[in-house]
């Protein structure tokens, strides 16, 4: 049963109808192309409420990301509980299946759209939580980072941000579990494992790069 007051589940219907029209009338004509007009229309919303949400479509575009982290975060109990019983993975496999989920949403924020703004607030979200995990991971088992965290972060968050930027346009054949086992391995492993060169060739495996 919904106790919250009718004029909370009011304003959460009138932002969820906004972000939804702003959803499909960017995946069909592209940001840029469309106006507050064409949101109120489609949502069914009036011009004066629709400002009394948010100043523009652009800030309407980076509520949807931060929309976005709050469901995320709903899930970090059990992603620390998981993470106590060691790597898990299951904080990417809930991305991807959150993206898999939503994925009208992430295709708008991760093609860059609203001259990526968005895609900016939703990666510098995942990278913050990212190094915080690190920090904390480090701090409890006592390692010593040998590379900045700081950097491990945005290595990190970049090579998922592109890897879920392929994967939300479909047509990858990868479900989230196998993708994410992919990523655990890559990360566990590293990428001389990964790409089948031995130990010893480490040293010059960056030679191969285009």
């Amino acid at each position: 049963m919904d106790t919250k007051p009718a004029g909370d589940r009011r304003v959460r219907r009138t932002r969820a109808a906004l972000r939804r029209a702003l959803v499909e009338l960017t995946l069909e004509k592209g940001f840029q192309a469309i106006t507050v007009e064409d949101i109120t229309e489609r949502a069914d919303i009036g011009r004066a409420t629709f400002y009394a949400h948010c100043r523009d479509k652009e800030d309407l575009l980076v509520g949807i990301v931060r929309d976005l982290a709050e469901d995320r975060e709903r899930l970090l109990p059990a992603v620390r509980q998981a993470h106590a019983q060691g790597f898990t993975g299951l904080p990417v496999k809930y991305i991807f299946e959150h993206a898999e989920q939503e994925r009208p949403v992430y295709q708008v924020i991760l093609r860059g759209e609203g001259d990526g703004r968005a895609l900016r607030e939703f990666t510098e979200l995942i990278r913050k939580r990212a190094e915080a995990a690190f920090r904390d991971r480090a701090a409890q088992l006592g390692a010593t980072p040998r590379i900045p965290l700081d950097l491990v972060a945005r290595a990190w968050t970049g090579e998922l941000v592109g890897l879920l930027s392929w994967w939300v346009e479909g047509g990858t054949g990868y479900s989230a579990a196998e993708i994410t086992a992919h990523l655990r391995d890559l990360s566990v492993y590293g990428r001389v494992w990964a790409t089948g060169l031995a130990p010893s060739d480490a040293p010059g495996a960056l030679d191969l790069m285009p």
